[in-house]
């Protein structure tokens, strides 16, 4: 349940003015259908991010060790660095409409857009550090919905609820907890 609850939160958060969050407020502002729109989300992040929680659990089976618990430690923090920056809607190709329909081209572009995302990243440091494929796919993924459903709705709207600036510094917070929590785990410290 742990990995549920910490994936979700972690998640939520980082979405919060991630450029597929961003995606999400562009598709929803050119085609007006928010159920396809929300539907196609669903779809690409639980292809998404069940392949990132594979690879993570995958990395963390064939790799262990102190040293591999110091790397993920150190990939958090790394992501704490990364939540700091800003993303840009210009980073994305979310205005090609397509001819296959509201629901294809959202599940399509926002696959894309999420590999490699820092979200996308972070699910695979969670299935790495969790051993659990389903909890931190499910929870990466109703993160991605609690952040991106409000934002379909709301449109440019959700953007202006909470400064980013804040959002970011708070995301950052949490992948730093989470990069401090493994370090001392893999000095021994927590047991």
């Amino acid at each position: 349940m742990e990995s549920l609850l910490v994936s979700t939160l972690v998640v939520a958060i980082a979405e919060i003015g991630d450029k597929t969050q961003l995606l999400a407020i562009i598709l929803a502002t050119r085609f007006k259908k928010p159920i396809p729109i929300i539907m196609g989300i669903l779809v690409a992040t639980l292809a998404n991010h069940a392949l990132a929680a594979t690879a993570g659990y995958w990395v963390a089976d064939f790799l262990s060790g102190v040293w591999f618990k110091w790397a993920i430690a150190v990939s958090f923090i790394a992501m704490a660095a990364w939540a700091l920056i800003p993303d840009k809607a210009d980073d994305e190709d979310g205005d090609a409409a397509g001819r296959y329909g509201v629901f294809l081209t959202t599940t399509i572009a926002f696959f894309l857009v999420e590999m490699g995302d820092k979200t996308q990243i972070a699910t695979v440091a969670l299935g790495a550090k969790f051993q659990s494929i389903a909890w931190v796919a499910a929870g990466t993924t109703l993160g991605m919905m609690l952040a991106n459903v409000p934002a379909v709705y709301l449109g440019e709207a959700a953007t202006k609820v909470v400064p980013l600036k804040y959002v970011r510094i708070g995301a950052a917070a949490i992948f730093l907890a989470l990069g401090v929590w493994g370090i001392a785990e893999a000095s021994g410290l927590l047991k």
